[in-house]
């Protein structure tokens, strides 16, 4: 039976850790929710790790589309959520409920949205509509020619500030649960303490409610050079889904991520 909503809303409201793990085919779909992986983002991270982009950005809606169909097929227990490419929905919140409902269709379980408050409108507006939505804040990579590259964000007080009033902005809204990215640990904490909602935390420290890595990166498999949050759970197992049930563990008993994956 698929895991729901309300189910990793009160497991987070428990104390549980939520595990999130990146996905894009069938094969790695059905190994990581058999390793105990609770929710498979279907990630514009695919830019960078399937495509061989510098980015995300070339990353169109019907490669994520193809994508989700592919994940949704091989899953059928994990939450799928699909996400949404640049300039699929920054337009206007009719077209991002449009190119939502394309992911909706293809298997996903939610969709994920790049954007602090300006976001919130759109987020909304898809949820009335029954899109569920994960907010994602902090390193968002598709603005990353904005931020000047891939930078830890919230370093400051004013910016530190404007990430807590942007996570309260989407839970408002009535995003399901918050992805923070490459944001100092306190930071994270704060964030995760001032809403009702789970976050996510992807380079966020320990006190989130769960964790997310790129599958290509915790599998070693991608070759560029590893963010600071990455771990190589491949080292020393002796398979891809032994790997993958080693973070899903780590992340349980919070063993990770450690100091030396935070900021």
């Amino acid at each position: 039976m698929r895991v729901t909503i309300p189910q990793l809303q009160e497991r987070a409201r428990t104390g549980e850790k939520l595990v999130m793990l990146t996905c894009y085919d069938a094969s790695f779909a059905a190994i990581s929710e058999e390793a105990g992986v609770d929710m498979l983002l279907v990630g514009d991270s695919m830019g960078n790790v399937i495509q061989g982009h510098d980015s995300t950005l070339p990353v169109t809606m019907g490669e994520m589309e193809y994508h989700v169909r592919c994940v949704a097929r091989g899953a059928k227990r994990a939450l799928v959520i699909g996400d949404m490419p640049f300039g699929s929905f920054q337009q206007s919140s009719e077209a991002a409920f449009h190119n939502a409902a394309r992911l909706m269709s293809a298997g996903a379980n939610m969709v994920k949205l790049e954007g602090g408050a300006f976001m919130a409108p759109t987020t909304a507006f898809l949820v009335e509509r029954g899109i569920p939505v994960c907010a994602h804040i902090g390193l968002t990579p598709q603005s990353v020619h904005t931020l000047g590259g891939f930078r830890v964000q919230g370093k400051d007080d004013g910016a530190a500030e404007r990430l807590v009033a942007d996570a309260k902005a989407l839970e408002a809204a009535g995003a399901s649960i918050v992805l923070m990215e490459a944001m100092p640990a306190a930071l994270a904490k704060r964030v995760t303490e001032s809403l009702h909602v789970p976050t996510i935390g992807i380079g966020a420290g320990i006190d989130v409610s769960g964790q997310v890595l790129v599958n290509y990166d915790m599998l070693d498999i991608y070759p560029a050079k590893k963010a600071r949050f990455v771990k190589n759970f491949m080292e020393g197992a002796p398979s891809v889904k032994a790997a993958i049930a080693a973070y899903v563990k780590a992340v349980k008993d919070k063993s990770f991520p450690g100091p030396e994956h935070s900021f």
